[in-house]
């Protein structure tokens, strides 16, 4: 037991280690609070785009000396703008102009970079860094965090709505094209916080994974979203560790454990459905049915 919580406490007692800890955490948590809109509004995309979208923000903020976090805002802004501009009003349709926006923003961000940053510091944006987060970090991240949460916990019922059934929300008079700008805003905010930890390459990992994953298991949004949260707090954890003992790169090791959890989850939902429909064999005389997929209720509800 003593050797078990040595094991536990040892990468703690360095307090770099344990600022990179709790900012994985938050990271994690602000995606995976997002996660279940993102993979039902079919939004993947939109996260890896806004990732990249940033990266001029980063070098314009790296070239002017001051912080990164407020540059990548400032792109992150411009992409969320641009993308509402040329899909409004089904225009285009919006993964057209997030390729648009995506492109053009990480392209500029790649010439800036080649004029005035070394590749160290391409590697830093594209992959993060964990243990270089500091205290006003850590500040600034839990501000955004608390603002995702918020968001979400106060427009609940018209993300509900909004992205179940657009027609009957605008019906009831609530705006679709407003809760798209707001939840794209809040996509651009967790990738901002989210690359910090594993870099604009793998943030689409933190939007997208856990809901996934949680998906197989659930379909009342309030347990998936639960459980993405718990998912991604989890593999965070293990990651960090993983990283710690074994001498990997933290966002990889991160983004491999929520792939594991997926896999995992992916197994106990087909050995779920495959028990079902034996059950469902074995009682069809009776015509009772145990089919899981029959109880499963719709994402809305």
């Amino acid at each position: 037991m003593a050797e078990w919580l040595s094991w536990l406490g040892e990468p703690l007692s360095y307090g770099f280690i344990v600022r990179g800890l709790i900012a994985g955490l938050l990271a994690s948590v602000a995606g995976a609070t997002l996660s279940a809109f993102v993979v039902w509004r079919g939004m993947a995309f939109a996260g890896d785009a806004i990732a990249h979208s940033f990266l001029p923000g980063f070098v314009v903020a790296s070239l002017f000396g001051f912080s990164l976090f407020f540059g990548a805002v400032g792109a992150a802004i411009v992409a969320v703008i641009g993308i509402g501009l040329i899909s409004r009003h089904g225009a285009l349709r919006e993964d057209t102009a997030i390729g648009v926006m995506f492109s053009g923003l990480f392209a500029l961000g790649i010439l800036l970079l080649s004029k005035i940053a070394s590749y160290q510091d391409l590697n830093h944006i594209l992959f993060g860094n964990i243990l270089g987060v500091s205290r006003s970090d850590l500040v600034m991240m839990t501000i955004v965090v608390a603002l995702i949460f918020g968001f979400v916990i106060l427009f609940y019922k018209e993300l509900l709505v909004t992205s179940f059934d657009p027609a009957h929300s605008v019906a009831i008079g609530l705006s679709p094209e407003l809760m798209r700008y707001g939840l794209l805003g809040a996509i651009a905010l967790t990738t901002v916080v989210g690359a910090q930890i594993v870099g604009v390459v793998l943030i689409v990992a933190l939007l997208v994974t856990p809901a996934a994953a949680a998906s197989l298991l659930s379909r009342r949004l309030g347990r998936v979203v639960a459980l993405s949260i718990a998912f991604s707090m989890t593999a965070t954890i293990a990651g960090f560790y993983v990283s710690y003992y074994l001498d990997f790169a933290s966002g990889p090791s991160i983004v491999l454990s929520l792939t594991l959890i997926f896999v995992i989850s992916w197994i106990v939902s087909r050995l779920g459905r495959f028990g079902s429909r034996r059950g469902v064999r074995s009682h069809g005389a009776t015509g009772t049915t145990d089919d899981a997929t029959s109880q499963m209720t719709s994402p809305a509800e």
